[in-house]
């Protein structure tokens, strides 16, 4: 697949949308409690934020197979910011799960 036409990064610096679109606003955490573990929603910061969606395009990345890396990431930032990619799923399975903890932000 040739990138070149859907290329976001311009003088190596990577759009900002690419990124913010899959940036999650909650995670959960584990707390143990009782005896027991439980997953407790908790509100992250833009920081903590970037560096999940970082850690979480890296390792799309390396799922893929055949090119480079420089290839397979500057793929997966295209897929982020059109809107599909591993990325996104993630996104929404954390927050699917904090979403379903809902009743143990108290702890």
């Amino acid at each position: 697949r040739d990138i070149s036409n859907d290329w976001i990064c311009s003088g190596g610096f990577v759009d900002p949308q690419a990124i913010c679109g899959v940036i999650p606003n909650i995670a959960v955490k584990a707390r143990r409690v009782g005896g027991s573990t439980h997953q407790v929603p908790i509100e992250i910061g833009s920081t903590q934020g970037k560096a999940l969606v970082i850690r979480w395009l890296l390792g799309a990345s390396r799922k893929l197979s055949g090119q480079n890396m420089a290839f397979k990431l500057s793929s997966e930032l295209v897929d982020a910011a059109k809107g599909s990619g591993d990325a996104i799923p993630k996104k929404e399975e954390t927050h699917r799960m904090a979403e379903a903890n809902r009743a143990l932000h108290i702890l």
